[in-house]
């Protein structure tokens, strides 16, 4: 059987392929569509199954990543959407908080609602915080709210009452009055999108999530409809934010969910294969043609986050913590009017791609420049798949860039990768010493089609001593996905004191989720012996705004005791103090339904010569203390293992080259990581 992980980029729509019984795997790309990203997906799993001959039927599982939903958001390209709520709270989705990310920037606004006010509309109900009735739900008034979504074409619904998270009766008469009303109709219910307390980010996350839906059930349908064509019965899974799997069905009710599918895949990916060498602390760094995304991930656990901003719009569920900028190979340079040179955000994308791609594209971007210095291969891409027009390149470089700014073709395309690696150094330190971690403990793991072209400069700014780069990195997402579990989070929301009188009805909520983890991982169809549990509670000292997120492995052995003291180790080491005699708040209790799968294996690679690897030479651009240097090229596939070789040098493989630069050595570990030790200084 086979097994096929797929990641959707801006760019490149990347493919990772199991063999189950030899445990061989292998790669491929295709150029992304973004009209319909399942044509890119058909069109690749279509080139795997004749290339190696495989049988529609041998596929046992297809999972991919995906950036449609977060795509509709950021473009604002979803449905027409309208709104049910509590009256009187019809313009919470405006107001928002008062919390503004530039308080004397007069150019920075909130964004518009992505449903407009009229189509936000009120019923009369209210529960309190503790799920009591305060008024019972006018029907009549609910029916009229239907009515008028109905007649002015909504698409689909969003339902929030205040406090549905502790009794979601009203939001069900809710649900069943739009299906009859508007049967077909995309509802989204805040009691099971998002059934925890903070109206405002419950209202968001709600509303984006009927936003996408409809566009995103459009979207599996092609992609169901696609992979049948293949002939090809099994149903594609979906990763999570949370770097977890769900299944087509589940992506169909909480499409918010997928915000961070692909990054979060990549993330899950770096983790096992790094602590299969034996380097447990890293920053990922994954660089694709459109973004730089980058997280951090402390013995071996990536750090998590419970919510972010998507377009400026609160999302609010458990996902892989990744901070992402506008900086990848398709990056356009450009001149501001001060004569400053920039890079990003905008980007070439997947079309029409770089000038160097020969597409149409009319702008330097980071790969022209990467050509023109001679670091891509100036002849062809992707192991000779993608010619590249090298002359056009450094035309538009000469006409665009160093003329204006009065410099050489050199110093100009230098000067442009000088600053994209600035941008993306701030997005490390933003993950790591701007929360207070040290980056000279960590490695810089390197992935994505862009990511070992620039890792080791990167990492010579930041401090970092160490680069990772793992085998065929442009591909890491695709190969993330194939270890990747199913998952699915669950959450009770229980303000209270954490003291004896409420600890037995925290464990009893914890065993409640749990019932209804095991009916999910039951409809998932997962063997017992494959699923297990994961639980946490947020919680905060009396008196502090925001919690803290605190492992709980045993509730019942462990008890109230064991969960202050961790509580206080978890303050300690994110603020760095305790507060004695304090007491202490529960928020709300988490628990993740896991179904293990089979992984792709994390096997010994073959060892080759450095003679073999040795493919050629070139002349390679290093910046104004080296000029041009003449450089070996090397086929990655055929070095060495444990063998140190000392830079400058170039390693190139069918889906991103390594740039190591002069007085860097590198090496081949035992599952074929390139190791880089970073000795230059920028």
């Amino acid at each position: 059987m086979y097994r096929i992980g797929v990641d959707v980029g801006g760019t490149f729509t990347d493919f990772t392929l199991l063999d189950e019984r030899s445990l061989k795997i292998s790669y491929h790309k295709v150029p992304s569509t973004p009209s319909d990203p399942s044509t890119a997906i058909r069109q690749g799993i279509g080139d795997l199954l004749e290339r190696f001959g495989i049988a529609p039927a041998d596929v046992g599982f297809i999972g991919h990543g995906t950036t449609v939903a977060t795509n509709l958001i950021i473009e604002r390209r979803g449905v027409k959407c309208g709104l049910l709520t509590t009256r009187g709270f019809r313009d919470l989705l405006e107001i928002g908080r008062q919390t503004r990310p530039s308080l004397y920037d007069y150019r920075v606004t909130k964004p518009e609602p992505i449903v407009e006010r009229s189509m936000r509309l009120p019923v009369t109900e209210r529960i309190d915080a503790d799920g009591r009735v305060l008024a019972e739900l006018d029907r009549d008034d609910l029916e009229r709210g239907v009515s008028a979504l109905k007649a002015a074409g909504v698409e689909a619904v969003a339902i929030c009452f205040l406090h549905s998270y502790r009794n979601d009766e009203h939001e069900a008469a809710a649900r069943e009055a739009v299906a009859r009303q508007m049967p077909g109709c995309f509802v989204s219910v805040s009691s099971e999108i998002l059934p925890e307390f903070r109206e405002y980010e419950r209202l968001s996350t709600t509303a984006l999530n009927s936003y996408a839906g409809p566009t995103m059930q459009r979207y599996l349908d092609r992609l169901a409809r696609g992979i049948g064509e293949l002939g090809m019965a099994r149903q594609p899974y979906t990763v999570h934010s949370n770097g977890g799997l769900m299944s087509m069905e589940t992506v169909r009710r909480f499409p918010v969910r997928t915000c961070l599918s692909g990054p979060s895949a990549g993330v899950v990916g770096a983790a096992a294969v790094s602590a299969a060498g034996g380097y447990r602390n890293l920053i990922t760094f994954d660089v694709g043609g459109t973004s730089t995304d980058v997280s951090l991930i402390k013995d071996g656990t990536p750090a998590f986050t419970s919510s972010r901003l998507v377009a400026d719009h609160p999302i609010r569920t458990p996902m892989v913590d990744v901070q992402v900028i506008g900086a990848g190979g398709g990056s356009i340079a450009w001149i501001d009017d001060a004569g400053a040179l920039k890079v990003g955000p905008h980007s070439a994308g997947a079309d029409p791609g770089p000038i160097a791609y020969d597409r149409g594209g009319e702008r330097v971007a980071v790969t022209d420049v990467n050509i023109c210095l001679q670091r891509l291969n100036p002849v062809a891409l992707l192991d000779g798949q993608l010619p590249v027009n090298a002359a056009k390149a450094r035309a538009a470089l000469a006409a665009q860039i160093a003329a204006p700014l009065g410099l050489d073709p050199e110093t100009a395309a230098y000067g442009v990768l000088r600053v994209v690696n600035a941008n993306m150094s701030r997005a490390i330190r933003s993950v790591s010493t701007e929360r207070g971690y040290d980056l000279a403990d960590f490695a810089l793991f390197a992935y994505g089609g862009a990511g070992p072209l620039h890792a080791c400069e990167v990492a010579a700014e930041c401090g970092i001593p160490l680069v990772i780069v793992p085998q065929e990195p442009g591909t890491m997402c695709a190969r993330g996905i194939l270890l990747t579990d199913l998952t699915m989070d669950f959450v009770r929301t229980r303000i209270a004191p954490a003291n004896a009188a409420i600890w037995p009805g925290i464990v009893e909520s914890f065993a409640s989720m749990k019932r209804e983890g095991e009916d999910w991982l039951e409809r998932e169809k997962v063997l017992a012996p494959n699923r297990s549990f994961r639980m946490s509670i947020d919680a905060r000292y009396v008196g502090q705004n925001h919690e803290i997120s605190v492992p709980v492995d045993d509730m019942a052995g462990g008890g109230l005791d064991a969960f202050l003291h961790a509580f206080r180790a978890v303050h300690v080491r994110e603020y760095g103090y305790d507060i004695p005699g304090r007491a202490v708040e529960i928020v709300n209790c988490r628990l993740q339904a896991i179904g293990k799968v089979p992984r792709a294996p994390l096997s010994q690679v073959e060892a080759g010569s450095r003679e073999a690897a040795r493919s050629g030479r070139r002349d390679v651009y290093f910046g104004a203390s080296h000029g041009w240097v003449q450089t070996d090229i090397y086929a990655r596939e055929r070095l060495p293992v444990d063998e140190p070789i000392e830079g400058p040098a170039i390693v190139d493989e069918m889906s991103s080259t390594t740039v190591i630069p002069p007085g860097d050595v590198f090496r081949v570990d035992a599952i074929g990581n390139l190791v880089i030790e970073v000795n230059h200084v920028n």
